[in-house]
């Protein structure tokens, strides 16, 4: 076989690309294997493996870190794998020696979807009805609402939670869940409201892809980043950084959104340079909703992580470790918000 025939034989080889196995990790994967190859030429093919997430029906926040990617992780360093696609939020903020986040494609909306039985909006819902989440951040907020509905813990995948407030046996009157898994699935039509991050500000990372590989595979580094969306990436690395810095433990309600924006220019007249501005709004919590701090701050994308620090220094200044609890110290990077599901 010649030289030419070896590359254009490499070349036609699958890639494999590792994902949950869940229908929406299925799609988001998918979605991922379909830009790859309309970028690179390359044909992508879909590896499914177990993470212990899966295999549990334990509460999200009570199942630890990582549960939904370490599997994934660890078929990447064993080479069964070629790369993998993670939802952002999942992934603990320590990255593993040897892992390179290679690519984050273009962000799904990252706010928080409401789907009600009767049609009814937030504002709508009655003192008591019963609302269905499965992120602790979200119970919170909830609470902190001060509507006194009735807040349920739920899991499972957005077909088996959308069928707890609309299926035959429905027994909730609403449930909250991240409007991007949704919108992967093609379900938006089932949205009653898209609530407004004053009201339920997202987790971080939350409606993000991250794509990852080993980092001793230049080739693979290079052709994922065909795929990268530099606004999304520094949106993520400014909220990831408030969240590591605050070293919250798992079972802490945190909450970030940032938005890259351009800013005014820094000239006179239309030859002014216009400089883009990461703005960053961020949150803590208590559970039952009585305690909340709500900070924000501005900044360019180049200093998206120190903003990010910055932002997490001065809820801390202001007692969010008080909030946070003794979960606090329990190491940098333990944040686990659980499946974009």
């Amino acid at each position: 076989m010649s030289e030419r025939q070896r590359a254009n034989h490499q070349l036609s080889v699958p890639l494999r690309l590792g994902t949950r196995g869940s229908r929406l990790a299925m799609a988001q994967s998918g979605h991922v294997a379909d830009a790859l190859t309309a970028r690179t030429g390359r044909p992508v093919e879909l590896v499914e493996v177990i993470t212990a997430g899966d295999q549990s029906t334990a509460p999200v926040h009570r199942l630890g870190v990582g549960v939904f990617v370490s599997a994934l992780r660890d078929a990447l360093l064993a080479g069964e794998i070629d790369f993998a696609v993670h939802s952002y939020k999942d992934l603990p903020t320590a990255m593993p020696a040897g892992l390179h986040i290679a690519a984050v494609p273009p962000r799904q909306d990252p706010r928080d979807a409401l789907v009600t039985r009767d049609g009814k909006g937030l504002a709508e819902l009655a003192p008591g009805a019963n609302v269905g989440t499965g992120a602790l951040r979200r119970i919170a907020q909830l609470h902190a609402l001060g509507m006194q509905l009735t807040v349920t813990p739920i899991r499972g995948n957005v077909d088996s939670r959308l069928a707890r407030v609309l299926g035959p046996e429905a027994d909730l009157d609403a449930i909250v869940l991240a409007r991007a898994g949704l919108a992967r699935l093609d379900r938006t039509d089932l949205i009653t409201e898209t609530l407004d991050p004053m009201l339920m500000l997202p987790a971080p990372a939350q409606g993000a892809l991250a794509v990852e590989c080993r980092a001793d595979d230049p080739d693979m580094v290079e052709l994922l980043a065909t795929l990268d969306h530099a606004p999304s990436r520094v949106a993520v690395i400014a909220e990831r950084a408030m969240l590591a810095t605050l070293e919250a433990g798992c079972s802490a309600p945190v909450a970030a959104y940032a938005v890259v924006a351009e800013g005014e220019p820094t000239g006179s007249g239309a030859e002014g340079d216009v400089v883009q501005e990461i703005y960053l709004r961020g949150a803590v919590i208590s559970p039952d909703g009585n305690r909340d701090i709500r900070l924000s701050r501005t900044g360019t994308p180049a200093d998206a992580a120190e903003i990010g620090k910055a932002l997490a220094a001065e809820l801390l200044d202001l007692g969010a470790d008080s909030i946070l609890g003794p979960h606090v110290h329990d190491g940098p990077g333990t944040q686990q918000f659980g499946s974009t599901e």
